[in-house]
């Protein structure tokens, strides 16, 4: 147990590992900032509950923000999801019905201690934001509130395995990620002797988890167990959700204030995938004192004056350019006291093919046939972005090469929109699906291009994700695509951009057909969702500009992110690079390394050509004792099937202990 003091608040001690045992006899692995006179004092507990190891993966942002709860008369409890850091057991998925039983266990096993007062909330980013929502939805007694950052209300169409029966490539990214995640070892120093058989265990075991996630391509009772859009009105508790523009995430807020009504809160800012306090880009926000106030509402019933906060608060980009790095992007924050569907600005495809203002006239077809470079979309960036570097979108006019570019002329006035675009249009393709893809752009006075919001579609699914329909041989019909939401200023000067394109790889994995597609222009219809009324505010930025605690660096880390055009061939190859580095808690002496290599590849005009792998290298040491762990993970297709194969080996002290590989062809769901 270590101490912690807070200068002007209550002293404090971190239990660096409770077990806590289940009603199954597994054992799970906590973490706990506790109050020191919580016994005489009982307090209010925040629970996060994840797969990404509390000793050493989130760690440094687990130190960021639980001594603050603590200091405040709040406990922190962070527990590692079995078969994950210091946990026992074989984890079996995401967001399983196990987990979720689990986590209500929990939550009663927190609210029982006599340091709780019996109130407990919930928070997490990603994995801990979706379980969060889930959680609530099934209405533990003791939880009474919950905080999710970066998260979904829809697995299907707003994750990282598929958007609009799309297949992203960050389903291979995942699972390869959560392979070497999986297969990473407890910390001798908290279990002890054991730590060498919870290890073999879990390597014998762990699922590859791109198994599951391709036998589902469609919406079916897979994605929706835990897709709380199912039922909203199973929660029940005030909802706090907060997203960030710069990432893939970004949608959840409005989904959840819509769903949930007066009793959820959104803020949207510029981030990444990354909670407030410490996200880029800047300018960010006071976390820190808005969950305060938030917990000590629901869990104290104190009067904070959260009830009283606007729906709706959003940072409205103001014309930012693509950079090598975006540290800060320019807007300003506006207030909706309450969120509605906003007014919507219409535009149409003129005789001229630009974008012209109004909904316009579909008397005359004139189409235009778009076959895209299968490579176009090697500008788009990550789906979801932890650096606010090469992983956002890029300048676009590289992909607008490949793309059907309407624009509009010159604005002569700021144009500000908050919501979500839609665009309807007809068209035909000579195959049974094709995937299509629209991208809203503001273009620069000197040409530079910034990617604003995109959307995505597999044409088979244009009327049902869970019954996709083949497209009739060459004959047109009708679709409308909603882009994912924006908040954005196109400032006078500027001129908006519709660009449309039939490839947006790497992200998007292509179909076993590339026939292209007819687009009825004349039939275009781009809607943007208006700012309207809405108050200016400030939004407090957080008083420690660095709150990240500093780790000891052992080996340097490094970041590299590139495209290959191979000329001879006509092949592109996406190339990545993460490095983390060695890096050494100051406390623990516990010193671990990821490294990320990921390539993807296509050859031009041949959609069958399409290849990805990962390789993951995960290691931690102390002195006379180390492990490592090499993960690889790779996916193909034929024209009926998917190919996926991967790999773990594992070493203790560089003596290879364990092997294992998979190898899984399944069939390709086109409809």
């Amino acid at each position: 147990m270590t101490k912690g003091m807070s200068m002007t608040h209550r002293p404090f001690s971190v239990i660096e590992n409770q077990w806590i045992t289940l009603a199954d006899g597994t054992r799970l692995s906590a973490r706990i900032w506790l109050p020191d006179d919580a016994e005489t004092n009982p307090v209010p507990a925040v629970f996060e509950f994840l797969p990404y190891r509390k000793r050493d993966g989130t760690a440094p942002r687990d130190e960021s923000t639980y001594p603050v709860f603590a200091a405040a008369g709040i406990a922190g409890v962070r527990v590692d999801i079995r078969g994950s850091g210091e946990s026992e057991g074989i984890i079996d998925g995401e967001y399983t019905e196990l987990e979720l039983a689990n986590a209500c266990e929990l939550i009663a096993w927190i609210a029982a201690r006599p340091w709780c007062n019996g109130s407990v909330g919930m928070m997490g980013i990603s994995w801990g934001g979706f379980n969060s929502l889930q959680v609530a939805a099934m209405r533990p007694p003791a939880l009474k509130a919950v905080i999710s950052i970066a998260s979904t209300v829809d697995r299907f169409n707003d994750d990282i395995h598929y958007k609009n029966g799309c297949h992203l490539s960050a389903q291979l990214s995942w699972a390869g990620t959560m392979l070497a995640y999986q297969s990473r070892s407890p910390d001798p120093a908290l279990v002890g002797d054991k730590w060498r058989e919870m290890w073999l265990n879990r390597l014998a075991n762990e699922p590859f988890f791109l198994e599951e996630w391709l036998q589902h391509q469609r919406r079916d009772h897979f994605w929706q167990h835990g897709s709380v859009c199912e039922a909203f009105e199973k929660i029940d508790i005030p909802v706090l959700v907060i997203a960030g523009w710069a990432d893939g995430y970004r949608n959840t807020p409005m989904k959840a204030i819509a769903g949930l009504g007066e009793k959820a809160k959104a803020l949207i800012g510029p981030w990444v995938h990354k909670y407030p306090h410490f996200a880029y880009p800047k300018p960010r926000a006071d976390f820190h004192g808005e969950a305060i106030a938030w917990w000590n509402r629901w869990l104290r019933e104190e009067e904070t004056g959260v009830e009283a906060w606007p729906q709706m608060r959003a940072y409205i980009l103001d014309g930012p350019r693509p950079a090598a790095r975006r540290d800060e992007d320019p807007g300003f924050w506006i207030a909706k006291d309450t969120w509605s569907k906003p007014e919507q600005e219409f535009f149409h495809i003129g005789a001229d093919g630009r974008l012209a203002e109004g909904p316009g006239s579909a008397n005359a077809v004139r189409p235009a046939y778009l076959r895209s470079p299968l490579d176009t979309g090697v500008m788009a960036g990550e789906y979801f972005t932890l650096k606010p570097d090469a992983e956002m979108a890029g300048d676009q006019r590289l992909d607008d090469a490949g793309s059907l570019v309407f624009e509009t002329p010159v604005l002569e006035e700021d144009r500000d929109y908050l919501g979500e675009p839609v665009l309807t249009v007809r068209l035909s393709a000579a195959a049974p699906t094709a995937n299509v893809i629209a991208r809203l752009v503001d273009v620069h006075p000197d040409g530079t291009s910034t990617r604003v919001s995109f959307g995505v579609l597999n044409l088979a699914h244009r009327k049902s994700n869970a019954t996709p329909e083949a497209m009739p041989d060459g004959i047109y019909v009708d679709i409308r695509m909603v882009l994912d939401a924006c908040g954005y200023r196109f400032n006078k000067g500027h001129r908006i951009r519709l660009s449309l394109s039939t490839s947006y790889w790497p992200m998007v994995l292509p179909q076993a057909e590339d026939p292209g597609i007819t687009f009825d222009t004349g039939s275009l219809v781009l809607a943007l969702p208006s700012l309207g009324d809405h108050d200016r505010i400030k939004v407090k930025e957080p008083d420690n500009p660095d709150p990240l605690p500093k780790y000891i660096s052992k080996s340097p880390s490094a970041t590299q992110r590139g495209v290959y055009k191979d000329l001879t061939r006509d092949r592109t190859e996406y190339r990545i690079l993460e490095d983390t580095g060695l890096n050494e808690h100051p406390k623990t002496g516990y010193a671990t390394r990821e490294c990320r290599r990921e390539t993807w590849s296509i050859g031009n005009g041949d959609p069958l050509s399409m290849s990805g792998n990962c390789h993951w290298t995960t290691e931690a040491r102390r002195e006379n004792w180390s492990v490592r762990t090499e993960c690889r993970a790779s996916l193909r297709a034929t024209a009926t099937d998917w190919l996926l194969s991967a790999r773990v080996t594992a070493f203790e002290d560089e003596k290879q202990v364990h092997e294992k590989s998979w190898e899984k062809r399944i069939p390709r769901d086109f409809m």
